[in-house]
């Protein structure tokens, strides 16, 4: 167990943070899946824009690497330029 104050609280801290990560990684994932799932062109075009967003949130909190988010977008894009 931590001795300091100033240590207590940062675990305090950190768990709020990791809590909060974990959910704005799990809903951005099954966005991701939603989307990958979805076999028309004019509704995947249309719910693109809204999970590239959350995927560029997560980077932007440093939840992912920014590459990582970089090749999840790509393979979106790929995705939905695919559908018919």
């Amino acid at each position: 167990m931590a001795n300091h104050k100033s240590a207590q609280k940062r675990i305090r801290s950190n768990n709020a943070k990791r809590l909060r990560n974990r959910y704005y990684a799990k809903t951005t994932r099954n966005a991701v899946k939603r989307l990958r799932n979805i076999t028309d062109k004019a509704e995947a075009a249309e719910k693109l824009p809204k999970v590239i967003s959350l995927v560029d949130k997560l980077a932007k909190r440093r939840v992912i690497h920014s590459n990582k988010a970089s090749n999840l977008k790509s393979s979106l894009m790929r995705h939905v330029n695919k559908l018919q």
